[in-house]
């Protein structure tokens, strides 16, 4: 990596600008305040609406925009070949952007579908209340969304034109307040002269940086008890404060150091102890991230609560201040601070590649807050042991500015007050600091105490020599109990590896029962490893537990050196299982109230899981898991484990900084504990036992849909999937399908987002189950519901007829290079690359070189072939087309549902009705491409 900052130049406050030889793609990120939505739509030099966007959909890249308190972020990226058109085109938005009044309009639409979208988001509206309770003259009060009241209404009302009023806002786009980061394959002389060249007509004015040099909160915004209802079951409790912010000490990093203490969850942590109580399910701690103000920050403890929690807050609260007291009593550790200063070198150094659209929104973001020499590092390294800062923090945390936010569902109906966006429900009490002492008197007695020094800190970071080329995992061990694929690290250089462990049990999924019994377990097995675990964590390893549809997988990853012993624990506890009836009792709780937070999921969400409801052989309803979940008994639950565990076959993945003979040597290790120890419940199966993942395959010339009610009626949202089945897993039709996406996702958004203002979230892609291929189109909607909607879903692919039918020689190889040059960039890192390869074995394809015979066949392909495959699959009345349709009517239309409902079928269709599982049996079902235990399936 090469970095040019030239910081004498004249363009912005600061231009970085990096180069990478071989990356195929080239990424752009501009970083300016104020506003977002209108640049993108068209400028003086390029007049065509939406034609940028167009532009860089079409050579296989992605846009996009966000703005944060005091900036707004713009950035895209595109294939190299097109790097410096796609460029021109960004850089015309800051220099002569067009912005009509038909366009302002429409994005106003877009901006209020976005904020009603959130109406129901508990985040949204937990962030507005904290800002809602500050300071009116400060700008951290206002309504961080927008609205059609905000963007038509009242400035009408006082007889304003919103899109004169944004013509003089953009006056304010200065280049001395801009960074630009650009990353690309070219020289930095050459990436240097485009930039001066394509942005030297940015207008300078000279404006000021906008500063307000205090915090937003006044006396009676402190040492308060706010309580408030959220949509979703569930209690949290978040506890802030107004602090210094830390980027006036990125040297020194007291927050760090604080915050790695207060959210520890090893023993003698606040979350240990009222974990144990059976308090707490969660607990996560720091300074507020969403800040990008050197003005004022804020830190806070977040708690998820379970149900005796919430009857134990007080008593919580008093521990945490007992906890505060105890770092301030014990003193600042150097040790602490080396130990952390450690870990945070080895992360920066061995830090993995990603991709490089999120390195420069990284990188472009520390360039407002650190000097040039720091723009690739920002606070990511503390390096100045400086315990009075340490302590000036800690002494911010304290009862005279403490903020207290309880949510829970218990508050329903004894709320006095509104907050005036969101009609969050919230009522504020006066927490004095002696009140805070009479919690700190009463709180639990258990022994809190600092960590201990990590034993996961790696020692060797040596990376293995690999004497054979291995350019695919390959198969290095087979047994009757497992099999092991193996792919030494050949490409990042890094001593990490990537182990997963996929725990075949038949038993897991036969039943509703079933189902949610392996996901406790699976749920005590993380609960149970959390205290020791934790270091693992901190140091550099990250594991996982999760269910699958045939049993539980096991993903750890990180530094090889202290890896086994981390699995080592993990198989001892997973082999010495027992139910601990108070955790089975806090977990079973936390369990039910997920799946009844599934009703209030977006309706988009919703619809996503019908069509996999209807799709997915064995696979069963959330309604008849919730009622399981709702009986399930502790006793019950201890039968079923070894019931469980008495038939598994293991299937083991290693990848990475390890020889063949130590990956060997895990697998056999893994066997050993699992199947080997005394008294073991593991015993192997039968190849006739191996479960399938298969897809039910839907009629040609046939649409079915399914009508139902969105689970909460006041989202006013509805939404359609649909969802046009085309083949099972195959490299000619698989290119052609994702050429068709390509060309026709950006259209799609166009017409039925930008110009229909059907909804704002709409989505044109490819949809990829078990190895059976579809094209997928998604819109949530408040404006219209989701018949109508599906009607215009097949209007568009009419209307594109005529796109694909006089598509050009030119643009056709244009599209396929785009696609091509997009399958040749190379997984950014080993995690990537591992994913893929695993995603090939776990689907049965084992397509590992599946990007090199795609792009092959890309380049065979011909205009009149992808043409036919239209005609065949995609088309309106296809003869091969087959078509699901998902809609989900929201509050808003609650009419139009029971009229959908009565209506007659039209032809070739054919209505799913509440009896999924009767559909499902009636339809035939795609092949598995996965063969049994131990068995390789190669075509």
């Amino acid at each position: 990596m090469v970095v040019s900052t030239p910081g004498d130049s004249p363009l912005f406050a600061g231009a970085s600008v990096l180069c990478e030889d071989g990356d195929m793609t080239v990424k752009l990120l501009l970083l300016r305040s104020n506003s977002e939505h209108m640049l993108f739509y068209a400028s003086e030099k390029y007049p065509e609406e939406d034609e940028y966007r167009k532009y860089i959909t079409e050579h296989g890249g992605y846009w996009n925009a966000y703005t944060r308190r005091e900036t707004t972020i713009f950035f895209f990226d595109v294939n190299v070949d097109n790097f410096e058109e796609a460029l021109d085109r960004f850089a015309q938005f800051f220099i002569k952007p067009l912005m009509s009044q038909d366009a302002v309009l429409r994005e106003t639409k877009a901006v209020d579908s976005e904020y009603k979208n959130n109406l129901l988001s508990d985040g949204s509206r937990i962030y507005q209340l904290h800002k809602h309770l500050s300071s009116k003259d400060h700008p951290y009060h206002k309504f961080s969304t927008g609205s059609l009241e905000t963007l038509e209404t009242k400035p009408k009302a006082k007889g304003l034109d919103i899109r004169l009023e944004l013509l003089k806002f953009y006056e304010n786009y200065s280049a001395n307040l801009m960074h630009l980061v650009v990353y690309g394959k070219e020289s930095l002389d050459c990436i240097q002269g485009l930039v001066e060249r394509m942005f030297s007509d940015i207008k300078n004015t000279d404006q000021r940086s906008f500063k307000f040099p205090s915090h937003p909160f006044s006396e009676e915004h402190l040492q308060i008890l706010v309580k408030t209802v959220p949509i979703e079951e569930g209690d949290h409790l978040r506890i802030s404060w107004p602090i210094t912010p830390s980027i006036q000490f990125y040297k020194e990093g007291p927050c760090h150091y604080l915050s790695h203490l207060i959210e520890h969850e090893g023993e003698g942590s606040i979350f240990h102890i009222i974990k144990e109580l059976g308090w707490a399910m969660y607990l996560e701690a720091g300074e507020t991230t969403d800040s990008d103000s050197n003005e004022y920050s804020f830190f806070s403890i977040g708690i998820g609560l379970t149900d005796a929690g919430h009857e134990h807050m007080e008593d919580i609260v008093g521990l945490i201040f007992n906890y505060l007291h105890l770092l301030k009593e014990d003193g600042v550790h150097e040790w602490i601070f080396n130990e952390l200063v450690t870990i945070k070198e080895m992360e920066f150094h061995y830090q993995d590649k990603v991709d490089p659209i999120s390195y420069v929104i990284n990188t472009v973001s520390t360039m407002r807050l650190f000097p040039p020499e720091e723009w690739l590092v920002g606070a990511a390294l503390p390096s100045k042991y400086a315990p009075q800062r340490i302590n000036m923090i800690l002494d911010q945390l304290s009862p005279e500015t403490v903020r207290i936010f309880w949510r829970s569902k218990k508050f329903e109906g004894s709320m006095s007050s509104a907050e005036p966006w969101y009609n969050t429900p919230y009522s504020v009490e006066n927490v004095t600091p002696a009140v805070i002492q009479q919690w700190i008197k009463k709180a639990p007695t258990g022994k809190l105490h600092l960590p201990k020094p990590n034993i996961f800190i790696p020692k060797d970071l040596s990376l293995k020599e690999v004497h054979e080329k291995v350019t695919f995992p390959t198969v290095l061990r087979k047994s009757p109990l497992s099999q092991l694929w193996y792919k030494p690290d050949m490409l990042f250089s890094t001593p990490k590896v990537h182990i997963i462990i996929d725990f075949h049990c038949p038993l897991s999924s036969h039943s509703p029962e079933a189902v949610i019994a392996t996901e406790l377990f699976v749920d005590l097995l993380v609960d149970y490893l959390n205290a020791y675990a934790y270091d693992a964590q901190i140091a550099g390893l990250f594991y996982e537990i999760y269910v699958t549809s045939a049993g539980f997988q096991i993903s750890l990853g990180g530094y090889n050196d202290k890896m086994r012993v981390l699995l080592n624990a993990i198989l001892v506890q997973i082999v010495n299982f027992e139910v601990k009836p108070n955790r089975f009792s806090a977990l079973t709780e936390a369990s039910v109230k997920d799946y009844q937070n599934f009703n209030f999921r977006q309706p988009y969400s919703q619809a996503s899981y019908y069509v996999s409801l209807i799709l997915k052989d064995k696979n069963w309803p959330a309604a008849e898991k919730l009622e399981a979940l709702s009986l399930l008994e502790s006793d019950f639950f201890a039968k079923f484990v070894p019931h469980l565990l008495s038939k598994t076959f293991l299937e083991c993945y290693v990848q990475g900084n390890i020889e063949p003979s130590e990956a060997k040597s895990v697998v056999q290790e893994i066997e050993n504990i699992i199947f080997n120890a005394p008294n073991s419940l593991f015993k192997s199966m039968s190849p006739s036992e191996y479960l399938t993942k298969r897809v039910i395959m839907l009629e040609n010339e046939l649409k079915c849909y399914y009508q139902t009610e969105g689970l909460n009626q006041k989202n006013e949202n509805s939404s359609v999937i649909q969802y046009i089945q085309v083949h099972q897993d195959d490299a000619i039709l698989n290119i052609k399908l994702q050429l068709f996406a390509l060309i026709a996702s950006q259209p799609a958004f166009n017409q039925l987002r930008t110009v229909e203002q059907l909804g704002y979230m709409t989505s044109l892609y490819v949809r990829n189950d078990y190895g059976v291929l579809a094209l997928q189109v998604v819109i949530q909607s408040t404006v219209k519901d989701p018949s109508y909607l599906d009607v215009r879903v097949d209007e568009f692919f009419k209307m594109f007829e005529s796109k694909i039918y006089e598509l050009s020689d030119k643009d056709f190889k244009r599209n396929v290079k785009s696609l091509i040059d997009s399958k040749l960039e190379k997984c950014n890192n080993l995690w990537d690359q591992s994913y893929f390869y695993w995603g090939e074995i776990m689907a049965g394809t084992l397509k590992f070189d599946r990007a090199t015979s795609e792009v092959a066949a890309l380049r065979e392909l011909k205009k009149e072939e992808f043409i036919e495959f239209f005609d065949q699959y995609i088309k309106v009345g296809a003869p091969q087309r087959r078509t699901l349709s998902v809609q989900v009517f929201g509050g808003n239309h609650s009419a139009e549902f029971k009229k959908a409902i009565n209506e007659a079928d039209p032809p070739k269709t054919y209505r799913i009705t509440d009896d999924i599982s009767g559909f499902k049996r009636s339809r035939p079902l795609y092949s598995s491409l996965k063969g049994g235990p131990g068995r390789i399936t190669m075509d």
